[in-house]
């Protein structure tokens, strides 16, 4: 018997406990009739959104008898688990799913299937509603609790979610180079103690470092395996809406899902607006070219809307849509820390400090044509992005970009293209 196995019986012999729910497996025929669906979903997401848990099934939760589950249908628990998580429970609960022996009172080994649900950055729903495990229960989380987690995991709170941990990922899921590229001179530290250091990552309650939300989005070569939602969605549009380009044969000009870390996405995102936007070229004194967009307004306001953005909203995607006269830049979450549409040119906050600070480190990506910026590195934390963006865009275009909150829940920024000049000749995409 492991100690993994071992360690599981002395808990199931103390009893149900914060972190411990057990359930018998009741079978008829073909069907699984008990635990059910619905009592599954409540009991992992009540895990979820506290401290973590552990659901063993095919244990008697009275008499806390190894009853155990025939070898032949361990399959089908295990489907029946990941069904339940993945369509029962929203966002979807990543879980760690284990087919294991324990003794029963005789001594004889029984299967059992042991699912570690820990806690999680998002707060999940169930059939039962928002719940909670408190103690050896689970009941759903009153009201001025569920807006206290809420605001906790949207970074209302005291500390920023990207200094979250990311249940499910280990320190190992940190890639070795991504994180020494953040390495200076005097950096002498083990990897896993710089890590810690910038942020990347840091202690769980069972003393085990694993990475945070911040280390998964810059130093993980693929941060949507643990966050769906982070990635930038850039679409290029025929015509000035979407209405207007469905009704062309083709009416998608070119599509890029920007993957990565946050860095190479905004390198990837910028690429693709100088690809996209068009070119005019008059010839009255030579060639001068006229592109739509001012390529460091464009860069800074990508850089901001990964930044700032609210990683907590599950699914949602940055997205970057490019049309005939404009481009529109979503980004989830409304402003930060009390910012007014208003004030953005003025005023300096942060959802997210840890990754302000490790963007502050990146170096502006090269082979972006048009960008050319006096900065070095991707963020300067001197809060100029929107006034750059602003009055860069401006002078392109004649027309003022605008900020709106798009939908109660996403922040829109608008910038217009440039017209092309009226003695305009070639016209390069």
């Amino acid at each position: 018997m492991s100690e993994g196995a071992a360690g599981l019986l002395r808990r199931i012999r103390l009893s149900e406990d914060s972190h411990l729910e057990l359930k018998q497996v009741v079978l008829s025929g073909t069907k699984i009739k008990g635990p059910g669906r619905g009592a599954i979903a409540d009991e992992l997401a009540a895990f979820a959104n506290a401290g973590g848990g552990t659901l063993v099934l095919g244990v008697d939760d009275r008499t806390k008898e190894i009853l155990g589950i025939p070898r032949e249908r361990l399959d089908d628990v295990v489907r029946l688990v990941d069904e339940v998580c993945r369509d029962l429970v929203d966002p979807p609960l990543d879980v760690t799913v284990r087919c294991m022996e324990l003794p029963d009172m005789e001594d004889v080994p029984r299967c059992v299937v042991r699912v570690e649900a820990p806690r999680s950055i998002f707060l999940h729903r169930s059939p039962g509603g928002y719940m909670k495990r408190a103690g050896a229960s689970t009941r759903q989380i009153p009201q001025h609790a569920l807006v206290r987690l809420i605001q906790e995991r949207s970074q209302a709170g005291l500390s920023s979610f990207d200094e979250s941990i990311v249940g499910g990922a280990a320190i190992g899921n940190l890639d070795s180079v991504l994180v020494d590229r953040f390495r200076t001179e005097l950096s002498v530290d083990k990897r896993d103690v710089l890590a810690e250091k910038l942020g990347l990552a840091r202690m769980s309650e069972d003393e085990r470092l694993a990475p945070t939300v911040a280390g998964i989005l810059l130093a993980s070569s693929s941060p949507e395996r643990w966050l769906p939602n982070a990635f930038i969605q850039a679409v290029a549009y025929r015509g000035k809406s979407v209405a207007e380009a469905m009704s062309a044969a083709n009416y998608q000009i070119d599509a890029l899902d920007c993957f990565g870390p946050l860095d190479r996405q905004v390198a990837d995102a910028c690429r693709f607006v100088a690809r996209n936007q068009r070119i005019a070229a008059s010839k009255r004194v030579g060639r001068e070219d006229h592109p739509q967009y001012d390529m460091v307004a464009v860069f800074e306001a990508v850089v901001n809307a990964v930044a700032h953005r609210d990683y907590s909203v599950y699914r949602s995607a940055t997205r970057l849509q490019m049309y005939s006269d404009r481009l529109e830049l979503f980004s989830p979450g409304a402003p930060p820390n009390g910012i007014t549409l208003d004030s953005l040119a003025y005023r300096q906050a942060s959802r997210n400090n840890t990754v302000a600070g490790l963007l502050a480190r990146c170096r502006v990506p090269e082979g972006v044509p048009g960008l050319r910026t006096p900065r070095t590195t991707i963020m300067d934390r001197r809060g100029e992005g929107v006034g750059v963006i602003l009055h860069r865009s401006e002078e392109c275009s004649g027309r003022r970009p605008v900020y709106e909150l798009f939908g109660g829940e996403e922040l829109r920024l608008t910038i217009f293209a440039a017209a092309e000049p009226p003695e305009a000749g070639v016209v390069s995409g």
